[in-house]
């Protein structure tokens, strides 16, 4: 389980491309501090396995359906990934629940600068519309951000200077993809609302 709160801006090393997978080696001084085999650490939101770790970087295996579900596929040696280590039982919760599990993938539609913050519209797949309500939680490439506004096909949130400098959401352009994941709790309300009416919820 995460945050949403970024720990670290890291980097992409080395893709090594398999036939239904991928090995990334990842470079992260603050996550890999104490990391070892089978630990977890989300990478742009996607939860991932440890396989080893060594002078700062881990390594870890993505398989075909972590590919398939976010934007991890697009990463290449060069590219900077917003890095957390799960959070620990009785620590202060910064942003919300995040269990690094993507629901999907939007698209970075405009952007819009103010003096202090900036406004961000992110495309919205239209299975995910219904999680997504206005001033609620969303996570996006990881990033724990409150939803501004939310329309059918699209939603805005808007970045301090902090998370502009600190994540990769200050280096986004229009077009590019990001990663997806919304309020779990609001996905369990409707498991149990549609179970309660005898009707299947997916």
């Amino acid at each position: 389980m995460f945050t949403g709160i970024v720990e670290e801006l890291g980097e992409v090393t080395a893709v090594e491309r398999l036939s239904d997978a991928s090995r990334f080696r990842l470079r992260g001084p603050v996550v890999t501090e104490g990391a070892k085999h089978g630990d977890s650490i989300a990478v742009n939101g996607v939860c991932l396995t440890v396989v080893d770790t060594a002078d700062g970087e881990f390594t870890a295996d993505v398989m075909a359906e972590t590919l398939k579900r976010s934007s991890l596929g697009a990463l290449a040696p060069g590219s900077r990934v917003n890095l957390e280590r799960p959070m620990e039982l009785g620590g202060r919760l910064g942003g919300h629940l995040v269990q690094g599990h993507v629901d999907g993938t939007g698209t970075i539609v405009e952007r819009t600068p103010s003096e202090h913050w900036e406004i961000v519209k992110v495309s919205l797949p239209p299975e995910l519309t219904r999680y997504v309500v206005e001033k609620g939680s969303i996570t996006v490439d990881g990033v724990s951000l409150t939803v501004v506004e939310v329309a059918a096909d699209h939603f805005t949130i808007s970045l301090i200077p902090t998370t502009l400098d600190l994540t990769t959401l200050g280096h986004k352009q229009p077009g590019d993809p990001v990663n997806l994941e919304v309020d779990v709790v609001a996905k369990y309300v409707e498991r149990m609302l549609g179970d309660r009416a005898g009707q299947d919820p997916r």
